[in-house]
């Protein structure tokens, strides 16, 4: 039986990616901080081995020597669109020293695979590195961080940069479940003009892509370090998306657009340029994510 270590599963995507993997009889260890909201996976904390690290890496190495996993998935990440001075630390925290500690588990106990996450923002401006904010910095500067385990202790890792995700489970404050609450209550929305183009990933092609991105890194010996574009193949403004969810939903969104102006380094043009991940592509168009949405 495959024996994986998943992070971040308190997350959108990490409470979906386990609850996949669970369905195709993976044994299962998640690692979670003290303070995290088990809310997310509290259905299947049963059939999981939670590890509760308290950031001290003896600790962690210990772990990883008793458990002995085939492959680690990270997917814990601190997200901050727009981070204020006071932020800082904790983005550095969460998306760089935790990915080293886990990096150097990983040396110490002699396991050599991860399945690293990144993000599309890495790409402004369809650049080949050129952050939309810190937060897509900081997931630079560890994948940079990245390369010397691979080169100096022989790690093999896969990044999957991931665009907007969304699904029927969602709870987080994002495009889709917004415009429902605000349709729902009647709210006048101020918008910008727009015109920036979105790329939503359904959660359950993220998912797919996660296993096969994972059974890729075992088969192949070869793999140093790459990364894949993980992205629907359909690409929408902003304004597009709004008359779809009202056309499907029969709803009415109030919106005022150019009630407030574009954030700052608003993503316009999608990045284009990333690799394909081997033997995936998208399944579910953003019309059938949003029957599925209101179903749901």
């Amino acid at each position: 039986m495959n024996n994986i270590v998943i992070t971040g599963v308190t997350g959108f995507v990490g409470s979906n990616l386990v609850k996949y993997f669970l369905k195709k009889n993976y044994k299962l260890h998640v690692i979670v901080r003290e303070t995290s909201n088990l809310n997310n996976i509290k259905d299947i904390l049963d059939d999981i081995e939670v590890f509760t690290y308290d950031n001290n890496i003896t600790n962690l190495i210990d772990y990883f020597n008793q458990i002995k996993p085939s492959a680690v998935i990270h997917l814990a990440s601190n997200f901050i669109a727009e981070h204020e001075s006071n932020q800082i630390d904790s983005l550095v925290h969460s998306n760089i020293s935790f990915g080293l500690h886990l990096l150097e588990a990983m040396k110490s106990a002699g396991i050599k695979k991860m399945i690293n996450t990144g993000t599309s923002w890495q790409h402004f401006n369809n650049d080949d590195y050129n952050p939309v904010c810190l937060y897509a910095a900081t997931k630079q500067a560890f994948e940079s961080l990245i390369s010397y385990y691979v080169e100096a202790e022989n790690l093999q890792v896969i990044t999957l940069k991931l665009f907007d995700t969304y699904g029927e489970t969602d709870t987080r404050p994002k495009l889709i479940n917004l415009l429902n609450k605000f349709a729902d209550e009647k709210i006048e929305l101020n918008m910008s003009p727009g015109e920036q183009v979105l790329n939503l990933i359904h959660i359950n092609d993220v998912c797919k892509a996660y296993e096969i991105a994972y059974n890729l890194i075992l088969q192949d010996e070869g793999i140093k370090h790459k990364s894949y574009s993980i992205s629907s193949e359909e690409q929408f403004s902003l304004k597009e998306v709004i008359l779809l969810f009202e056309k499907f939903t029969n709803k009415k969104i109030n919106v005022i657009w150019g009630g407030k102006k574009y954030r700052k380094r608003e993503v316009m043009e999608i990045w284009s340029k990333g690799k394909k991940l081997p033997n995936w592509k998208p399944e579910i168009s953003l019309v059938e994510g949003l029957k599925r949405y209101i179903k749901s």
